[in-house]
């Protein structure tokens, strides 16, 4: 008997079908998002003023044309320490030099309410710069290396000269990365007590830090918005220097229970310092 092909029709399996389609494989669009570049700020040890031009000598020049490869038309921002940023384009950048336009003047407000001096024991190597750059960074106005009873350094009239060079200049690099428009004053070495003679009331309030101290940071009272912190070298503050402290009216305080080391202690006090009376 034959089969019926309606009966076949709807016994079938349906059929599966791939469908190729030949061509290139699809477009994948990739979109760069140009930022824009950051400013190079750049200290200059003379007056600015709108309008001007001056050439850029020296490492200044070096790092724009070599180091940066900036170009003609480029932005820069320059500062001399007296609180402003000045806005300048670049109007040539080559072997023969660099030189700029100032654009405009802008004042710089990040400086911290509370005026505060480090008050350092000398430390070896490169412990000092440390402290410099980051004692910058963390807002201080004045930077003053000691010499006190147990201090481990001690330079001669050439290699502290040498030194203190060497610490401007740091000071001066942390504040183009920092945003400083003011750089702190750095002054040469001096032995503790022929600083304490030159202590005036407009100085502030002065601390020392010892580990063995009872008073804290928060506990402090400001008269006015100004303050002098004493940090000891590697080996700390020697009974001697603490007697002297003590009589020129320096309070004790301790920042906790462990022995910090000088690179970390004036540092993280200054912090703590900011934090508490000043720019928190």
């Amino acid at each position: 008997m034959a089969a019926n092909p309606a009966v076949q029709a709807t016994n079938r399996q349906p059929m599966s079908v791939r469908i190729t389609t030949l061509g290139p494989p699809p477009l994948c669009l990739f979109f760069v998002v140009r930022q824009p570049m950051h400013t190079t700020r750049i200290h200059v040890d003379s007056p600015l003023t709108v309008s001007m031009e001056l050439p850029l000598i020296g490492q200044a020049a070096e790092h724009i044309s070599r180091v940066l490869r900036l170009l003609p038309g480029d932005a820069i921002t320059l500062f001399n320490g007296d609180g402003c940023d000045y806005h300048s384009l670049i109007l040539a950048a080559n072997k023969r030099g660099v030189s700029v336009r100032v654009e405009s003047a802008q004042p710089v407000d990040n400086e911290s309410p509370l005026a505060l001096t480090l008050a350092q024991g000398v430390a070896r190597g490169e412990k000092m710069d440390w402290i410099v750059q980051k004692a910058t960074e963390l807002g201080v106005v004045r930077i003053v290396p000691l010499v006190t009873e147990r201090s481990e350094v001690r330079l001669d009239m050439e290699r502290a000269q040498k030194r203190l060079a060497r610490w401007r200049t740091v000071a001066i690099s942390a504040c183009e990365q920092s945003g400083r428009a003011r750089v702190p004053r750095l002054d040469p070495a001096l032995p503790l007590e022929a600083w304490l003679d030159q202590l005036t009331a407009d100085d502030g309030l002065r601390v020392s830090l010892l580990p063995n101290a009872h008073k804290s940071i928060r506990t402090l009272q400001f008269a006015t918005p100004a303050g002098v912190l004493v940090i000891g070298p590697e080996g700390g503050l020697g009974d001697r220097d603490i007697r002297a402290l003590r009589a020129a009216n320096f309070d004790d305080v301790c920042l906790g229970p462990r022995i910090l080391r000088t690179e970390t202690a004036g540092l993280a006090a200054l912090a703590a310092l900011q934090a508490v009376h000043g720019d928190g």
